[in-house]
C-alpha cells in the first residue's frame, strides 16, 4: 500500500481511538476530535474505505478494517513512542509533547523508531543512567545548558557504581 498522507494518518488513528473507546466512530466525533468540518471527514472516510482501510457508509458508524487496523496500531504505536520520548527524557510539557509527537510520527521512518526505543530501553536498565541521569538532564536543562556541580554530581555516580557494586 502507497504511504497516507499525514492527514489520512490522523483520521485513522483518531478512528482507532473511538473505535477502542465506544466500538465504532461517527463522522460527527471524527469532526470534534480532529477539529475539522464534516464535508472534510466525508471526503477522507471515502478516500480511506476507497483504500480498504475503513468501513463506511454515509450516515452510519465507521469501523476500520483489518488493514486500516493494522495501519492505525502503526501509527498510534509512532505517537506514544514519540510522545513518551519527548516528555520523559527531553522534558517537554506534555501539551507541547503531544503536539510534536503529532507531527513527527508521520515522517519518522521504522529504522529510527526502533533505534529510539532501543534508547528509551538502554536509558531505563543501564545502571550509567537511570533515574540520577534524568535528572541530571533536567537540571542541565533549567540551566540552559549548564552543568554547574559536576564535581559533587561525578562524586555521586562513583559512590553508587561502587555500592552497586561492591568496590572501594
Amino acid at each position: 500500500m502507497a504511504k497516507l498522507s499525514p492527514t489520512l494518518e490522523d483520521y485513522l488513528e483518531t478512528i482507532f481511538l473511538l473505535e477502542s473507546e465506544h466500538k465504532a466512530a461517527r463522522p460527527k466525533d471524527i469532526a470534534s476530535n480532529l477539529n475539522v468540518q464534516r464535508a472534510s471527514v466525508t471526503g477522507a472516510l471515502q478516500s480511506l474505505s476507497e483504500k480498504g482501510l475503513v468501513n463506511y457508509q454515509p450516515y452510519s458508524a465507521v469501523t476500520l478494517t483489518s488493514e486500516g487496523f493494522r495501519v492505525a496500531t502503526k501509527v498510534v504505536h509512532r505517537h506514544r513512542v514519540l510522545a513518551e520520548f519527548l516528555q520523559t527524557f527531553l522534558q517537554l510539557a506534555p501539551e507541547v509533547a503531544e503536539a510534536n509527537a503529532c507531527r513527527l510520527e508521520h515522517d519518522i521512518d521504522d529504522e529510527t523508531l526502533e533505534r529510539l526505543i532501543a534508547f528509551i530501553k538502554f536509558v531505563q536498565q543501564c545502571p550509567r543512567t537511570g533515574p540520577d541521569w534524568l535528572q541530571a538532564f533536567t537540571r542541565f536543562c533549567e540551566h540552559k545548558g549548564r552543568c554547574e556541580n559536576c564535581s559533587p554530581c561525578l562524586r555521586h555516580c562513583l559512590e553508587t557504581y561502587e555500592d552497586e557494586h561492591g568496590e572501594s
